[in-house]
Formats: C-alpha cells, sequence, structure tokens
C-alpha cells in the first residue's frame, strides 16, 4: 500500500512537471512562442528527490505546497477557454491526486503507525 501512494504521488509529480513545461512552452502559452510562466515548473522540482525517496517530511509539506497549483489550474479552467482551459482542468485533476496520495502517505507512515501491519 505504502510504496503504491509512494508510486501514484511520484507519478503526479513527474506528469505535473511535465504539463506546466508543455502548457507554457508550446500548447498554450500566454505569449506566442512561449511565456515566462513556465518557470512555474521549477518549484515542482524542489519536492522531488524527497518524494521519489518517500521522505515523510516531504510528503507533509509537499501536499500543502501543492495547492497553489490547484488554485493556479481552478482559476484558469475557469478563467481561460479553449486549450488552456482543458490543461488547466487537467493541473486540476493532477494536483489534487497529488494532494490526497501525500495526505495518505503522512498518514500511513507516521511513527503512531509503525508498529501496526499496513
Amino acid at each position: 500500500m505504502i510504496k503504491n501512494l509512494q508510486l501514484g504521488a511520484s507519478f503526479c509529480l513527474i506528469a505535473l512537471i511535465a504539463l506546466c513545461l508543455a502548457w507554457e512552452g508550446w500548447l498554450a502559452p500566454l505569449r506566442p512562442g512561449g511565456s515566462l510562466l513556465i518557470l512555474k515548473a521549477v518549484p515542482l522540482l524542489l519536492p522531488l528527490k524527497g518524494i521519489l525517496r518517500g521522505n515523510r517530511y516531504t510528503y507533509q509539506w509537499a501536499c500543502m505546497f501543492i495547492l497553489l497549483y490547484f488554485t493556479e489550474g481552478a482559476v484558469r479552467a475557469w478563467a481561460d477557454g479553449g486549450v488552456a482551459a482543458r490543461l488547466a482542468g487537467i493541473e486540476v485533476v493532477l494536483s489534487i491526486a497529488f494532494f490526497a496520495l501525500t495526505v495518505a502517505y503522512a498518514r500511513q507512515t507516521a511513527p503512531s503507525r509503525q508498529g501496526t501491519p499496513h
């Protein structure tokens, strides 16, 4: 169970990084030829190592950090149109999934649960 949560969170985070790069790089940038909003993918690299390694502390803070991406996706899904709105919807789904997986991982790996079967 814990390994599945880790794999799911890792997949969501990597997919979100790829989405941000593709979205602002060439799929639907705010300006033709790309946008500096491509840099929004950089903060997602901060938790990547800890998520891949299963660092419980990283899961704890990353679940709150990802809410920024949920908010951005929700606003742009509502305000933008066309491809950008669909990409924003994907961002919302990935951020919600990442949030749920990281919260579940942090709960399952809590020190109080280490003595109980998973």
